[in-house]
Order: C-alpha cells, then sequence, then structure tokens
C-alpha cells in the first residue's frame, strides 16, 4: 500500500484500488497520480493480492488502505475483477469496516481510477468523483 502524505491531502475523497495483484493496484495508483500532475494529489492507496504476497483480495489490506486515505470526505474504492467485488461489497454491509462515507464504484479499472484521481484532486465531492469513474465506460477508443 502506499498513500499520499495524509497532511498534503486532507479534506480530499480518498482512492483506494483494489487488484488481485499488488503490482497491478500499485501500478495503477501510480499512473493515476502520474496523470493527475503528480505532486499534491488526492490520496491514493493500493490494496492489492493476499497479505503473503499471492494473488487475491484481502479485507485486511483494503480497510487498512481506506484508514489510510480517509481525510473525511469519502473513500472512493474501485475493484478490477468479481471476488474483489464481492469483498467491498461485504465490507460495505458489515457497516464498521470502512469509514463513514465510503463507496464502492462501478468503472473501469484504469481509466475509471485516473478520472477519479483527477477529480478528486480538483477538490471534488464523493458524488462528483463517483459520476467521473463511472462516466469512463463511455472512454471510446477508436
Amino acid at each position: 500500500m502506499s498513500a499520499e502524505s495524509a497532511g498534503d491531502s486532507a479534506g480530499r475523497v480518498g482512492i483506494v484500488l483494489v487488484s488481485h495483484s499488488a503490482a497491478v493496484a500499485s501500478a495503477v495508483a501510480e499512473l493515476a497520480k502520474g496523470l493527475a500532475g503528480g505532486g499534491d494529489t488526492a490520496p491514493v492507496a493500493a490494496a492489492g493480492g493476499t497479505p503473503d504476497g499471492g494473488l487475491g483480495t484481502s479485507a485486511d489490506l483494503i480497510t487498512a488502505a481506506a484508514a489510510e486515505v480517509d481525510g473525511g470526505s469519502g473513500v472512493a474504492l474501485l475493484v478490477d475483477l468479481g471476488s474483489a467485488v464481492l469483498t467491498v461489497k461485504t465490507l460495505l454491509a458489515d457497516g464498521d469496516e470502512l469509514p463513514e462515507n465510503s463507496r464502492l464504484v462501478d468503472a473501469p479499472f484504469v481509466e475509471g481510477a485516473v478520472a477519479a484521481v483527477v477529480t478528486a484532486s480538483a477538490g471534488a465531492d464523493l458524488d462528483a468523483v463517483v459520476v467521473a469513474a463511472s462516466e469512463a465506460y463511455g472512454y471510446h477508443k477508436e
């Protein structure tokens, strides 16, 4: 997990990128922060793989990442594949595992992460971050 310093980004929506692979989650986090202009971006944390370095998802890594990026303005969680979705939905249903105002975002993982980080870094609220990430489904590559 890696996040921007909380002091530099307090009050912004935090972003958690949940992947079955630690390398993928970290790479997407670095890409999104870089495309958001680097420097003073919204807090972003990668929650990839399992605690022992394997492929999969970990509720413990996800909750730690969410706590790390929580600045009080909400946490947007973007996920890659099926069981990551189920893990985040379970954490949200439990009610006390994730920071208040945490939300699972239905968005493509890479494009959605970039849109979420750029939008959150500009100071937008959680609703706007969710919309921006979700709208990434409309990005056409032809």
